[in-house]
């Protein structure tokens, strides 16, 4: 009996040590479904990535995702129109339809720079 309350005991401190990982490392999950290399597809990809390195810095994983290379993706994550930038993490998840030319409120939306100005 000692050895199963020392696995449950384990078990108990697992998700202790996992929260207190991901809070001083904070990572926005972000995946951008583009149609083809056409110009609103580059506008999309440059003002996203432009979000990553200017307020998100190396806390961003960006994934670039093209409905014409992979349609299954886009089938999964219901993706009716391009761009479609989609925040998997911090939850919840959130879906940004248009070519993204609204970057501040873009900004407002995800509250980088609250969220941006704690973590870092």
């Amino acid at each position: 009996m000692t050895t199963l309350k020392t696995k449950n005991i384990s078990r108990a401190k697992r998700p202790r040590t996992r929260v207190s990982a991901k809070s001083p490392a904070l990572k926005y999950v972000l995946r951008l479904f583009v149609a083809g290399a056409t110009i609103r597809s580059r506008q999309a990809i440059l003002r996203v990535r432009a979000l990553c390195e200017a307020e998100l810095k190396d806390s961003c994983e960006l994934e670039v995702i093209d409905i014409y290379q992979q349609p299954t993706l886009a089938r999964e994550n219901q993706i009716v129109a391009t761009p479609t930038l989609i925040i998997e993490f911090p939850p919840p998840l959130r879906r940004f339809i248009g070519n993204l030319a609204n970057i501040a409120g873009l900004f407002a939306e995800l509250d980088v720079l609250n969220k941006a100005k704690i973590v870092l």
